[in-house]
Protein backbone atom coordinates (compact mmCIF):
# COMPACT_ATOMS: atom_id res chain seq x y z
CA UNK A 1 0.00 0.00 0.00
CA UNK A 2 1.08 3.57 -1.13
CA UNK A 3 1.05 6.63 1.66
CA UNK A 4 -1.50 8.05 -1.13
CA UNK A 5 -4.26 5.53 -0.04
CA UNK A 6 -6.52 6.39 2.55
CA UNK A 7 -8.02 3.25 4.73
CA UNK A 8 -11.77 3.19 5.36
CA UNK A 9 -11.14 5.27 8.91
CA UNK A 10 -8.91 8.00 7.31
CA UNK A 11 -11.29 8.90 4.47
CA UNK A 12 -14.26 9.15 7.08
CA UNK A 13 -11.83 11.35 8.99
CA UNK A 14 -10.80 13.21 5.98
CA UNK A 15 -14.03 14.17 4.60
CA UNK A 16 -16.04 14.24 8.23
CA UNK A 17 -18.40 11.40 7.20
CA UNK A 18 -19.93 8.70 9.37
CA UNK A 19 -18.76 4.76 8.25
CA UNK A 20 -22.75 4.21 7.30
CA UNK A 21 -22.26 7.22 4.68
CA UNK A 22 -19.51 6.01 3.06
CA UNK A 23 -20.56 2.42 2.56
CA UNK A 24 -23.56 3.92 1.11
CA UNK A 25 -21.69 5.85 -1.54
CA UNK A 26 -19.88 2.66 -2.38
CA UNK A 27 -23.10 0.52 -2.24
CA UNK A 28 -24.75 2.93 -4.78
CA UNK A 29 -21.20 3.02 -6.94
CA UNK A 30 -20.36 6.30 -6.32
CA UNK A 31 -17.39 4.95 -4.84
CA UNK A 32 -15.11 1.97 -5.81
CA UNK A 33 -12.03 1.67 -2.97
CA UNK A 34 -9.43 -0.97 -3.82
CA UNK A 35 -10.25 -4.29 -1.18
CA UNK A 36 -7.50 -6.68 0.72
CA UNK A 37 -9.72 -9.19 2.82
CA UNK A 38 -11.82 -6.83 4.55
CA UNK A 39 -10.03 -3.53 4.33
CA UNK A 40 -11.36 -1.05 2.07
CA UNK A 41 -8.33 1.12 0.35
CA UNK A 42 -9.18 4.96 -1.40
CA UNK A 43 -6.23 6.01 -4.04
CA UNK A 44 -6.32 9.70 -5.15
CA UNK A 45 -9.01 8.69 -7.42
CA UNK A 46 -11.73 7.87 -5.19
CA UNK A 47 -10.37 10.95 -2.95
CA UNK A 48 -11.08 13.25 -5.79
CA UNK A 49 -14.56 11.67 -6.44
CA UNK A 50 -15.71 12.50 -2.89
CA UNK A 51 -14.59 15.58 -2.80
CA UNK A 52 -16.92 16.15 -5.93
CA UNK A 53 -19.43 14.29 -4.42
CA UNK A 54 -19.32 16.74 -1.40
CA UNK A 55 -19.32 19.56 -3.44
CA UNK A 56 -22.42 18.29 -5.39
CA UNK A 57 -24.46 17.40 -2.28
CA UNK A 58 -23.91 20.74 -0.84
CA UNK A 59 -24.59 22.78 -4.11
CA UNK A 60 -27.91 20.62 -3.70
CA UNK A 61 -27.52 18.01 -6.39
CA UNK A 62 -28.99 14.69 -6.12
CA UNK A 63 -26.66 11.51 -5.31
CA UNK A 64 -28.18 10.17 -8.91
CA UNK A 65 -27.10 13.62 -10.66
CA UNK A 66 -23.72 13.06 -9.20
CA UNK A 67 -23.49 9.64 -10.32
CA UNK A 68 -24.79 10.23 -13.69
CA UNK A 69 -22.19 13.12 -14.05
CA UNK A 70 -19.53 11.21 -12.65
CA UNK A 71 -20.42 8.06 -15.20
CA UNK A 72 -20.08 10.72 -18.43
CA UNK A 73 -16.04 11.12 -17.32
CA UNK A 74 -15.45 7.50 -17.23
CA UNK A 75 -17.49 6.99 -20.66
CA UNK A 76 -17.00 9.97 -22.67
CA UNK A 77 -14.12 12.37 -21.05
CA UNK A 78 -13.68 15.45 -19.62
CA UNK A 79 -15.42 17.73 -22.77
CA UNK A 80 -18.74 15.92 -22.24
CA UNK A 81 -18.65 16.22 -18.68
CA UNK A 82 -17.98 20.16 -18.37
CA UNK A 83 -21.17 20.71 -20.66
CA UNK A 84 -23.26 18.50 -18.45
CA UNK A 85 -21.82 20.23 -15.28
CA UNK A 86 -22.57 23.65 -17.21
CA UNK A 87 -26.28 22.40 -17.67
CA UNK A 88 -26.72 21.07 -14.56
CA UNK A 89 -25.33 24.10 -12.83
CA UNK A 90 -27.55 26.42 -14.55
CA UNK A 91 -30.56 24.78 -13.61
CA UNK A 92 -29.58 24.50 -9.71
CA UNK A 93 -28.18 27.80 -9.69
CA UNK A 94 -31.72 28.95 -11.11
CA UNK A 95 -33.30 26.50 -8.51
CA UNK A 96 -31.18 27.97 -5.41
CA UNK A 97 -32.24 31.67 -6.27
CA UNK A 98 -35.95 30.81 -6.07
CA UNK A 99 -35.11 29.29 -2.94
CA UNK A 100 -33.18 32.07 -1.89
CA UNK A 101 -36.03 34.69 -2.46
CA UNK A 102 -38.12 32.82 -1.00
CA UNK A 103 -36.35 32.51 2.39
CA UNK A 104 -35.77 36.25 1.83
CA UNK A 105 -39.29 36.49 1.87
CA UNK A 106 -40.46 34.37 4.49
CA UNK A 107 -37.65 36.39 6.92
CA UNK A 108 -39.12 39.50 6.05
CA UNK A 109 -43.00 38.08 6.85
CA UNK A 110 -41.19 36.68 10.00
CA UNK A 111 -39.65 39.99 11.55
CA UNK A 112 -42.74 41.82 10.67
CA UNK A 113 -45.10 39.60 12.85
CA UNK A 114 -42.58 39.22 15.43
CA UNK A 115 -41.88 43.44 15.80
CA UNK A 116 -45.69 43.59 15.99
CA UNK A 117 -46.15 41.22 18.28
CA UNK A 118 -42.98 42.93 20.74
CA UNK A 119 -44.88 46.29 20.62
CA UNK A 120 -48.38 44.49 21.76
CA UNK A 121 -46.50 42.37 24.19
CA UNK A 122 -43.95 45.36 25.42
Amino acid sequence: MTDAKLSFKEMCAKFDVTPRTLRYYEYIELLEPEKEGRSRFYAPREVARMTLILRGRRWGFSLEEIRQWLEIYENEGTETQAQTFVELADRQLKDLRRQKDELEAAIEDLQSLRDVTAKSAG
